[in-house]
């Protein structure tokens, strides 16, 4: 399976975009340009899933959303994969000791939007990834108050790393969480859908 998977060197700072991408947008470009500049990133992962568990429909088809995301973003140190579906992992938490297992020595950082971080308690195994790797999040419009205030953001208020230290999150050994605040693009994945752009199997 390695000649079908991401190439990464041990030391490097990888951090890892998770998502349905049902589009991909210009949102996700930007926060994860962002990411690589505030967290002291060396590459992004856009990690490509094949359904998301909390989601009641599925997704456009994987190779239809890959070829979108490759169309959004063209980067270099950004890299689009549909590893999880490769692995045949579901849950975050499966797919990240996959991922520590195939890549030794590499600094994983997992990044999500405050909206996400809100939410993550509903998570499989949620305090495991918190435990198990950096945890980079991006403020969007609405969500700064809700973030701070989630369970997940509680239980783990101790192992916050201050805005302006972000730089020095993926080089932070777990548990570490980072929130920053950025100017975001206006747009979603779900109103590209509402507004016929873009058709999923659920629809």
């Amino acid at each position: 399976m390695r000649h079908d998977i991401p190439y990464a060197r041990a030391g490097q700072a990888i951090g890892l975009l998770g998502g349905s991408f049902d589009p991909a947008h210009e949102g996700h470009a930007h926060i994860t340009r962002e990411a690589l500049k505030r967290f002291g990133l060396d590459r992004v992962w856009w990690l490509v899933s094949p359904g998301n568990p909390l989601k009641p429909h599925g997704p456009a088809p994987l190779a239809e959303r890959m070829a979108r995301a490759r169309a959004v973003i063209d980067d270099p140190r950004v890299v689009v994969t549909d590893i999880e579906a490769r692995m045949g992992t579901r849950f975050t938490a499966e797919t990240l000791a996959r991922l520590f297992a195939l890549y030794p020595g590499v600094r994983f950082t997992w990044l999500m939007g405050a909206d996400n971080l809100a939410g993550f308690h509903r998570w499989e195994r949620w305090d495991e990834i918190m435990q198990a790797l950096p945890v980079g999040v991006i403020a969007r419009p609405g969500d700064r108050v809700a973030a701070r205030t989630s369970p997940a953001a509680r239980r783990f208020r101790a192992a916050r790393v201050a805005g302006a230290s972000a730089g020095l999150l993926a080089r932070t050994e777990a548990p570490a969480w980072c929130l920053i605040n950025v100017p975001m693009v206006d747009t979603s994945s779900s109103a590209i859908r509402a507004g016929g752009g873009w058709r999923s199997a659920g629809d």
